[in-house]
């Protein structure tokens, strides 16, 4: 599959209005949220852990947001906030939980 996102870090995300939530993500990833913040499309970004294990939970998000987003690459005009049902909330939390940040 052309493009798939593989998650390895978690990153907190500051919105403009200065709420915040935490999101998979990998360097890329975090370089485009650093250049989302130079352009003030959100407040910051910060990693909150490196080389998270690949967990099942891990799959489930990753899979979910590869199928429903794609990578915006470095030409974004705003920042998209990758929305998630239910389901793939309780499979977040279950993340932070595993890695001590919920």
């Amino acid at each position: 599959m052309a493009n798939y996102m593989v998650f390895d870090l978690v990153q907190e995300i500051t919105r403009l209005d200065g709420t915040t939530y935490e999101e998979l993500g990998n360097v890329i990833m975090n370089g485009r949220a650093e250049y989302a913040a130079e352009k003030h499309f959100i407040q910051q970004v910060r990693i909150l852990k490196l080389n998270i294990p690949h967990s099942n939970h891990v799959d489930k998000v990753e899979k979910y947001i590869n199928a429903h987003y794609s990578d915006p690459g470095f030409s974004m005009t705003s920042w998209e906030e990758w929305k998630k049902p239910p389901e793939i909330e309780k499979e977040m939390q279950a993340i932070l939980d595993d890695n001590r940040l919920g």
